[in-house]
């Protein structure tokens, strides 16, 4: 099943209840939210208090990314602050399987993300068998309305059969640059969990952004 994951790094930060809760009437399967920290990439956007301030204003589960250079020592508080699921880079972390079991331990779901120059081999079967959700960048992380790198479908595919082996249950995302033209082809070369910001943003009718992307990716 195709879930779509809006990314609410191109939603306006001043109003950012009103653009929640059109996600929420639209039908989005999850809120993507991109938390940077200026050192592991060169933005900076918010922190755990966006993350509960977005919470008590929507009943879709919180995609949490971390694109920051000590995720460790951050996830207790996003989980206090009601992430549903935390996902963090492998370039990032010496010992995931710690940082996976921790997050798990913590009462959510965790997964790892792979940049676009990360060779997937990186992710050991452990760390597969460890994941509630594995996600491919296909942008590099810092800043939304970027290209798509058309190296990372082959990354998906080679995902997808480690996933469908080792843990099935295990969804597989991609974040950067997708487009209702671009959609299809990452959904047929494996992923399920759709991240798009600009692509739902620009539209007025966020809701009808949201099922044409699901049905390209069908």
């Amino acid at each position: 099943m195709i879930k779509i994951a809006p990314s609410i790094l191109s939603a306006d930060f001043a109003d950012m209840a009103k653009d929640v809760e059109e996600l929420t009437r639209g039908g989005a399967d999850l809120i993507h939210c991109d938390v940077m920290d200026g050192h592991f990439v060169p933005n900076l956007t918010f922190g755990p208090k966006m993350v509960a301030d977005i919470k008590r204003r929507t009943n879709v589960p919180l995609d949490v990314h971390l694109m920051i250079a000590d995720p460790a020592f951050y996830i207790p508080a996003f989980v206090r602050s009601g992430a549903d699921l935390v996902t963090f880079h492998m370039e990032t972390s010496a010992d995931p399987l710690a940082i996976l079991r921790s997050i798990e331990a913590a009462g959510v779901k965790g997964g790892v993300v792979v940049n676009p120059e990360t060779p997937v081999t990186v992710i050991s079967d452990d760390v597969i068998r460890a994941c509630s959700m594995i996600l491919v960048m296909s942008v590099h992380p810092g800043f939304g309305g970027q290209k798509f790198i058309p190296d990372a479908l082959p990354k998906l595919r080679d995902l997808r059969a480690r996933i469908d082996r080792l843990n099935p249950t295990c969804d597989l995302e991609i974040d950067g640059g997708i487009t209702f033209d671009n959609v299809g082809e990452a959904a047929r070369a494996g992923a399920n969990v759709i991240v798009a910001g600009n692509t739902i943003f620009k539209e007025s009718d966020r809701a009808a952004a949201i099922e044409r992307l699901r049905s390209c990716a069908r």
